[in-house]
């Protein structure tokens, strides 16, 4: 693990954990429903929010370093990864749900006058978030029968800034960051919302991107039928009957464009950012998004939040090429996959590749066991998102 400084951080944090090495089976990521009992009990046990919380964490902790370990070992594939660092996200939002739930009911000597779900979006949604990412999401509410909806509205509210408040508060274990930003009016709109509040706003006031950015919207934690009484709700939106207009095609280019220029840090080369740069992670996902955005009310599986899910059904559709799938395909795992080993290699997140000799042989050394030298790392790369970028100004910009 010297080459990690992410896992070595993580095993400090917990040399108990050792025995994972001994096992090839205690580095394959938990079952979902084992972890959640586990998160549940130890919600129930510790009668102190902050003190479960700081379990909970711990709980997580083991996780990763469970993931990390087999993902420098090599034993995990970037999708394993993905999938095992976005299961314990779920199980811990659901955990601390539930602890802030407690600590609300019991400041007010009342149930909770309303159901409360949290709703993935982004890379949570998709299942696809990686050591370092924070957890976008929605609060969607429903008062119980006879309840005001702006009293139920300040009790869910208070449950989410207590949610919010417990998984960034300081304590030994990385925290983890809840991001509402992508909710109806973005930070200037309410942190939570009504289901009826939501299905008011999208039928007067819905945009394109905000249609897009709910492609990946998913129930992970709370009341599971809000939830998808939620997503019920959005469905029409994410996939129109009638598909997209040309305007809106036009808008959402013009959007992209704009990301590119405004959110790409100054200094930084385009083409070595995993994230914004030619061929890199967004330039797949708005090329998938705009995909699913166009023909998703009528292949059904394009209705899903996973990238490279609905990238599949598209070629299967016939709505692009076999061989430029592939070469997208490739392209998102492999930014995905070095997005992940930057963070074990320098113990902290990051979106570009590193410049500096030292740090990429670095990230050569844990990428390939020492097989390849770091600038063959980055000019591997590099071919493969030229050919990835040369089908997204095909596919997406037309």
């Amino acid at each position: 693990l010297g080459s990690s400084v992410y896992a070595s951080d993580l095993l400090l944090r917990a040399p108990d954990a050792t025995v994972m090495f001994g096992d090839d089976d205690e580095l394959a990521p938990a079952e979902p429903d084992v972890l959640l009992s586990e998160a549940t009990a130890i919600v129930a046990r510790q009668q102190d929010s902050n003190a479960a919380i700081v379990a909970i964490r711990g709980l997580r902790r083991r996780e990763l370093l469970r993931t990390s370990i087999g993902d420098v070992l090599g034993q995990l594939s970037v999708n394993q990864v993905c999938t095992a660092v976005s299961t314990v996200a779920d199980v811990v939002v659901e955990a601390s749900l539930q602890a802030a739930i407690r600590e609300i009911e019991t400041r007010t000597g009342a149930a909770l006058p309303t159901r409360i779900a949290v709703i993935g979006m982004g890379r949570f949604g998709g299942r696809e978030l990686g050591y370092g990412s924070d957890a976008d999401v929605m609060f969607v509410h429903d008062p119980l029968p006879g309840v005001d909806e702006e009293v139920a509205g300040r009790v869910a509210l208070d449950v989410a800034n207590e949610l919010t408040r417990l998984l960034a508060a300081p304590a030994p274990d990385p925290p983890l960051l809840i991001d509402a930003n992508l909710r109806p009016e973005g930070k200037q709109g309410p942190l939570v919302r009504s289901l009826a509040s939501y299905a008011s706003y999208y039928a007067r006031w819905s945009l394109v991107w905000e249609s897009q950015a709910l492609l990946r919207a998913a129930p992970v934690a709370g009341d599971r039928e809000l939830g998808e009484q939620f997503i019920t709700l959005i469905n029409p939106m994410r996939y129109p009957e009638e598909g997209l207009s040309i305007e809106d095609e036009r808008e959402i280019r013009r959007i992209k464009a704009r990301v590119e220029t405004e959110r790409l840090p100054r200094g930084t080369d385009p083409k070595l950012h995993l994230k914004l740069g030619p061929g890199g992670l967004a330039d797949v996902e708005w090329t998938v998004q705009l995909l699913q955005l166009k023909h998703g009310f009528a292949v059904e599986g394009l209705r899903t939040t996973s990238t490279l899910e609905a990238l599949d059904a598209a070629a299967d559709e016939g709505l692009i090429t076999r061989e430029d799938a592939n070469v997208l395909s490739l392209a998102w795992r492999r930014a995905t996959h070095l997005r992940n080993v930057v963070m074990l290699t320098k113990g902290k997140a990051a979106d570009a590749l590193p410049t500096l000799a030292t740090d990429q042989a670095k990230l050569a050394q844990l990428l390939t066991r020492g097989e390849s030298t770091g600038g063959e790392v980055i000019e591997g790369y590099l071919r493969v998102t030229r050919r990835a970028r040369a089908v997204v100004e095909r596919v997406f910009y037309g």
